[in-house]
């Protein structure tokens, strides 16, 4: 396979970088439509909307934001070419969180918002990270050199670890462990995507360790700071494990 890999058009080819990125957009926002119809909603879809909106608006800011600063020595260059050609995952989960988090205070919405995105935001995750291993070394997400059997060189000779197929398979095992463990037990209210965040956070914290980052001098990247400032925010899934669930009958 040669990296890039582009959709042949006239003259010119479409990055299917950018097709899984925009695929990644539409599945998992049908598949949130789909799940709504058959869940009794206690949020109205006005505030749905509001919520949307924030989530958003947080996530474009906080992407933006954390991916500016993922190499401090580059500053110097800041401009808006380079605040808008930087953006990283992990920022716009936190920064699409603090967006939640402060329309909902504003609308007076006290009952969890995010159980129901939990699996539209995995499949859409999966798709892009499928469009972010396809675009090669352009996209900036593989790992650090590696002799593994499944390290791929994504066409500058050098073989390295895939750590976006890492992330998919995250993905993959994630969905599977919630929906097999719900069919035994009851996530309380908002305890799905408290998990959902707690796991992704754990498993960018340690995948950056193989990836070609900027370290401190003590040991660790700006996303892995970030990683563990989520971490603490979430301080109480690891305290008070037990009320992450309810009986399965609960009414």
């Amino acid at each position: 396979m040669h990296f890039p890999v582009n959709i042949p058009l006239g003259k010119s080819s479409i990055p299917v970088h950018f097709i899984c990125e925009t695929l990644a957009y539409f599945v998992g926002y049908r598949y949130y439509i789909y799940l709504r119809k058959n869940y009794k909603d206690p949020i109205s879809s006005e505030n749905r909307l509001l919520i949307f909106i924030g989530a958003a608006a947080g996530a474009f800011i906080g992407s933006h934001l954390v991916g500016i600063f993922e190499n401090p020595e580059m500053l110097s260059h800041f401009n808006l070419i380079y605040f808008m050609g930087n953006k990283t995952i992990v920022g716009g989960f936190l920064g699409g969180l603090i967006g939640v988090e402060l329309t909902k205070k504003k609308i007076g919405v006290t009952v969890s918002s995010g159980d129901l995105m939990v699996y539209p935001l995995i499949i859409a995750m999966i798709i892009g990270r499928i469009g972010c291993f396809l675009a090669g070394l352009e996209d900036g997400t593989y790992g650090v050199a590696s002799n593994l059997p499944w390290a791929i060189n994504f066409g500058d000779g050098i073989r390295r670890h895939p750590t976006n197929l890492y992330e998919i398979l995250f993905w993959v095992l994630l969905w599977v462990a919630l929906s097999s463990y719900e069919h035994y037990r009851k996530f309380a209210d908002g305890s799905r995507f408290k998990i959902f965040m707690v796991s992704y956070l754990i498993f960018r914290f340690f995948i950056e360790f193989i990836k070609p980052d900027y370290f401190f001098r003590f040991g660790l990247s700006v996303i892995q700071l970030v990683c563990i400032a989520g971490l603490l925010y979430y301080y109480k899934v690891f305290l008070y494990p037990s009320k992450l669930t309810e009986p399965k009958g609960y009414a």
